[in-house]
């Protein structure tokens, strides 16, 4: 599904800039950006493509086979949405940018999505668990002790496995981004870009895992790195204020995940994502957009 969103992306792309290519200027006035600054910051809603997620440490060596999960919105209230000390409560963006030239931008921001994996889902389970895993020594159910060649198995929280990235699945990355104008007023304020962008970091994960009734609510760490691609469109309201929208679409890889909080135990993970979202942007510095 997320191949599938990577490709529509590249063909919006190409469409919306040979469309750029064809608008007329609305006055003589040239477009520019060059040297502007920008902050901005909003939330998103995100989806996962099924994953396997493979499980090590002393005693077992398992995958989990097309792992479902989905994201966690915090409900709107002004409790959370419009306290300062809990606007890092639902899933955000923040961003901060700089117009090395008209047209482009280099920025550098995070993703803070969640990843909850479904609980009770039936997975194939495929490697080794033995009956007592981990040090210090879990005493694992027999239902799940064995060897398992994509073994369907039901996934229960209370003696299996609870694991989500809701503390962060946070993508924290750098972008480059191409920005085109599709229509201006005639005040040469308000105005709408269109944009496509590129990005490259790390994931930095706090996950909370619970494995053979064992885990906790780990803390940060970089588990590994992610790519990805966006198109959105981008409303001057203001010479300082503006709102944006994106959707972006990424493949991240997580090398080590960690599971029951000891350093032996630890998991990996692919993940598709796809994701929307609109923010809130203020510019600054040297302002010349027209």
């Amino acid at each position: 599904m997320y191949k599938i969103l990577t490709f529509i992306l590249i063909n919006i792309s190409f469409i919306f800039s040979s469309a750029a290519q064809e608008i007329k200027p609305l006055s003589k006035k040239p477009y520019s950006r060059k040297g502007e600054k920008f902050f901005f910051w909003g939330y998103n809603r995100s989806e996962y493509a099924k994953s396997d997620i493979t499980f090590r440490g002393k005693g077992y060596d398992f995958t989990l086979h097309n792992a479902t999960a989905k994201d966690l919105p915090i409900p709107f209230s002004a409790d959370v949405y419009f306290d300062i000390t809990r606007l890092s409560v639902p899933q955000y963006n923040i961003r901060y940018g700089y117009f090395f030239s008209d047209h482009w931008s280099i920025s550098i921001g995070s993703d803070h999505m969640k990843y909850v994996m479904d609980d009770n889902q039936v997975l194939e389970v495929s490697g080794h668990i033995s009956a007592q895993v981990s040090d210090p020594a879990i005493t694992v159910n027999p239902e799940y002790v064995g060897d398992f060649n994509h073994t369907p198995k039901l996934i229960r929280p209370e003696d299996f496995l609870h694991y989500e990235h809701t503390d962060g699945f946070n993508y924290l990355h750098l972008e480059l981004d191409r920005y085109d104008r599709l229509w201006k007023a005639k005040n040469n304020i308000q105005g709408i870009d269109w944009l496509v962008g590129v990005g490259a970091g790390t994931i930095i994960p706090r996950t909370d895992s619970h494995l053979f009734t064992i885990g906790r609510n780990n803390h940060f760490n970089f588990a590994g790195y992610g790519v990805s691609l966006k198109t959105g469109l981008r409303f001057d309201l203001s010479r300082r204020f503006f709102l944006q929208t994106d959707v972006k679409g990424g493949f991240t890889r997580l090398n080590h995940v960690h599971t029951t909080g000891r350093d032996s135990d630890y998991a990996q993970q692919s993940i598709w994502f796809g994701e929307f979202y609109g923010v809130l942007g203020y510019k600054f510095g040297k302002n010349r957009a027209k």
